[in-house]
């Protein structure tokens, strides 16, 4: 079994950050965007668990453990909005949403 040094680790959740921005700053689907939201939470986490491993304290595990809590209702909260709007507007593109505020 081999094991990962936890500067690996951090720079692996930062690629995985940055992955998640640039999703959020591309894409103009909802869904897409909340993709790249838990991209970002997970990528977050891990670093937290990495950070805490590497300084042999449970802090990044606790925090993980809130992460996964906020990540859980992002999801419920921002499909619900997903399926109001697409309900309301028959599409998921932000670009035709934001026309609608106009």
């Amino acid at each position: 079994m081999t094991s990962f040094n936890a500067d690996t680790v951090l720079i692996v959740a930062a690629i995985l950050f940055v992955l998640g921005l640039i999703g959020v700053l591309t894409r103009k689907n909802i869904i897409f965007i909340l993709i790249s939201i838990e991209v970002m939470l997970n990528a977050a986490g891990l670093a937290f668990v990495a950070a805490g491993s590497k300084w042999q304290q449970p802090d990044g595990q606790v925090m993980f453990l809130f992460i996964l809590a906020m990540a859980a209702a992002e999801v419920s909260i921002g499909l619900a909005l997903v399926l109001q709007a697409y309900h309301q507007h028959k599409t998921l593109d932000v670009e035709q949403l934001k026309e609608l505020k106009d």
